[in-house]
């Protein structure tokens, strides 16, 4: 199937005219500017937990990883797919009407969770309640979309339904296994859901967006291999269960095999790597961070599982910040330009949050292997986690206000 040059699904062209609510024009100006303020807020409060400044009410690992996927990352995803799934499958765009609700749902629980993660436990619980009810309430609003739709291509739709539905199963997990621990039910469960919710939702989400965008903003015509995207994610499901049923060395032969044939696939896509502008060489990074990724964190494992030493998930985290939230900084970049008229260009303070964005990636691969190592260099902790803030603080501040007011 070629890339479509019709029924644009990235055609950023605003109305002729603004409402007075501006914020809530598009999908993406809300969800886009809220999860970046949960982003800073959701480091800020893991880094003083893990310094020892504040006590949370839930485990530090579950609290970041439930923030940042049902909080922070998934609004971009809503951001992202509000927008352009009714294009995907040719289907009416999503009413204000709709989407308000969820806006809301997001940033009420949001707020309570983090209020609860210092507070209560029972006030977490709720909010994980509310986070659910709004993710399954998007969900809806995408599969009516695709029921809807009436293109015959709906081979990235169902795929990212299919993601979703991995999303949404592992966010149920989360408050159920929740609920039992405060009712006395001793659970430990979040070592078998986070490579479900890594690989299958966030990852995968991702890389559906990706392969079907980025060929389309470099005019690539080349023609994607056959069942290109179920290969990836058969891939992909292989890759968890052998985590699940804790099998390093064979996980890391797949992870190899996924990060070559990926590799491959994305270098036949003949994309101008070299000719491009800033705007869309970082999306060319972001994209060919996956199978490095992919393959480094492979590397890891064996390491690991032969010298008995940690590497603190290096896989996961260059997956996470090298393909998943270089991508969003590319995506958001490029959305909140052209939808609000503005040339999809990356000025010099834009480039180096680009830049930044990879030093972030940098650091935090840093601390796994000088942990690795038997390091004790606490500071690559506190840089990392610095960096993280001070790349959503500076893009909000740069973007921040053509999302909420349009310039």
């Amino acid at each position: 199937m070629k890339f479509a040059t019709t029924n644009n699904p990235a055609a950023f062209t605003p109305p002729p005219s603004k409402p007075k609510n501006y914020f809530f024009w598009q999908t993406h100006q809300p969800f886009f500017l809220f999860g970046v303020i949960w982003a800073i807020v959701s480091m800020v409060i893991f880094i003083l937990s893990h310094k020892g400044v504040v006590s949370l009410t839930l485990g530090e690992n579950v609290f970041h990883l439930y923030s940042l996927t049902f909080i922070v990352l998934i609004q971009f995803f809503h951001g992202f797919l509000f927008t352009t799934y009714p294009r995907f499958c040719m289907s009416d765009s999503i009413s204000q009407e709709r989407y308000t609700p969820i806006i809301w749902l997001y940033q009420i629980f949001g707020l309570l969770f983090f209020i609860g993660t210092v507070t209560s436990s029972w006030v977490v619980l709720m909010a994980m309640v509310g986070i659910l009810l709004a993710h399954f309430m998007a969900f809806s609003t995408l599969l009516a979309s695709y029921r809807a739709g009436k293109t015959p291509h709906k081979s990235d739709p169902f795929w990212i339904l299919i993601a979703h539905t991995f999303g949404i199963g592992s966010n149920a997990v989360l408050v159920i296994t929740y609920a039992a621990e405060l009712t006395g039910t001793s659970v430990s469960i979040i070592s078998f859901v986070s490579p479900v919710m890594v690989n299958l939702f966030l990852i995968f989400m991702t890389f559906i967006a990706a392969q079907r965008m980025i060929p389309f903003f470099s005019h690539s015509m080349e023609v994607r291999a056959p069942y290109f995207v179920a290969r990836i994610f058969m891939l992909l499901m292989v890759k968890t269960l052998l985590n699940l049923l804790q099998l390093p060395l064979v996980e890391a032969a797949v992870s190899m095999v996924l990060a070559g044939y990926l590799l491959k696939e994305f270098l036949r896509w003949k994309l101008p790597v070299f000719r491009s502008s800033a705007i869309l060489w970082i999306l060319y990074l972001a994209l060919f961070w996956l199978p490095l990724g992919l393959f480094i964190g492979a590397t890891a494992q064996v390491v690991e599982a032969v010298t008995h030493t940690s590497f603190l998930f290096a896989g996961v985290h260059l997956l996470v910040l090298g393909f998943i939230t270089t991508v969003l900084i590319g995506f958001g970049t490029r959305v909140t330009l052209g939808h609000s008229g503005q040339a999809p260009h990356a000025d010099k303070l834009t480039i180096a949050l680009f830049i930044w964005t990879q030093v972030v990636v940098l650091l935090r691969f840093a601390l796994s292997v000088d942990s690795a190592f038997g390091g004790m260099h606490t500071w690559l902790f506190d840089a990392a986690g610095s960096g993280w803030i001070v790349l959503f603080s500076v893009w909000t501040l740069r973007y921040g206000r053509i999302l909420a007011f349009g310039r």
